[in-house]
C-alpha cells in the first residue's frame, strides 16, 4: 500500500470480506480481550505475526519495535513503552506465553553491526540498538560466517534474558505460570525457526 487512499480501499475490502465473515467475533472482542500469547516482534513490514501464525484477531497481544528488543528492567525516568506493554500483558491479561520473534534481514540488527564500525545509524536508532551491544560483541568475537544472521539469533536470546530481569516475569516463570519462547522467521523462504527449550538451538519447523 502506497497511499491513504489504498488504506481506505483496503478497509472497504475488509468490511465486505473478513469483517462480514467474522462479525460475531468482532462483536465479542468489542467487550474485551483475552489473549494467551504475547509476541514481541520487529516493526519490519515484512514480518507480520498474525500472518505468520495464521492468528485471528484477539489471539495475539503484539508489541513491535526496531529489532524486536526487550530492554532490561529499570525504574528510572524515560518512556518505557515495551516495559509498559509487558507489564500489562503479564499482570493484567495474565498471558501464559511470551514469544520473542526475530527475522532475516533485520535493519535494526544491521544498524547495530554498523555502529560497531562507527557508522552513523540515526539519532534515535543508535541508543535503542545499543541494547544489542553485549550480544553483538560476543558474535563478532566468534567471527561467524554470517554476522547478521548470528546477531539476529543472539538478539532474541538477549531479549529473553532481559525479560527475566522483570520481577513479575521472573516470579511467574519460576512458578510455571509463564513460559518464554524464541523464534526467527526467514522472510525470503517463509520458514520459521523455533528455539528449543532443551538445547537453546533454533530449529526449523516443518511446514
Amino acid at each position: 500500500m502506497r497511499s491513504p487512499d489504498e488504506l481506505i480501499d483496503g478497509y472497504r475490502a475488509f468490511r465486505r470480506g473478513t469483517y462480514k465473515q467474522q462479525a460475531k467475533l468482532y462483536e465479542t472482542l468489542g467487550e474485551g480481550q483475552n489473549p494467551n500469547v504475547m509476541l514481541i516482534g520487529c516493526a519490519d513490514s515484512r514480518a507480520e505475526p498474525a500472518d505468520i501464525f495464521n492468528a485471528a484477531p484477539g489471539q495475539l497481544f503484539v508489541v513491535r519495535n526496531v529489532a524486536n528488543l526487550v530492554p532490561p528492567y529499570e525504574t528510572g525516568g524515560g518512556q518505557h513503552g515495551v516495559s509498559a506493554a509487558l507489564e500489562f500483558a503479564v499482570t493484567a491479561l495474565e498471558v501464559e506465553h511470551i514469544v520473542i520473534m526475530g527475522h532475516g534481514g533485520c535493519g535494526g540488527v544491521n544498524a547495530s553491526l554498523s555502529a560497531a564500525n562507527d557508522k552513523p545509524v540515526g539519532e534515535f536508532i543508535a541508543p535503542w540498538v545499543k541494547l544489542l551491544d553485549e550480544a553483538r560483541d560476543k558474535v563478532l568475537a566468534a567471527n561467524p560466517e554470517d554476522p547478521q544472521r548470528a546477531l539476529e539469533f543472539a538478539g532474541v536470546e538477549q531479549s529473553l534474558r532481559n525479560l527475566m530481569t522483570f520481577p513479575f516475569v521472573e516470579e511467574r516463570v519460576k512458578t510455571g505460570k509463564l513460559t518464554l519462547h524464541g523464534a526467527w522467521f526467514a522472510i525470503a523462504l517463509g520458514q520459521l525457526y523455533w528455539r528449543s527449550a532443551t538445547t537453546g538451538e533454533f530449529e526449523l519447523i516443518e511446514a
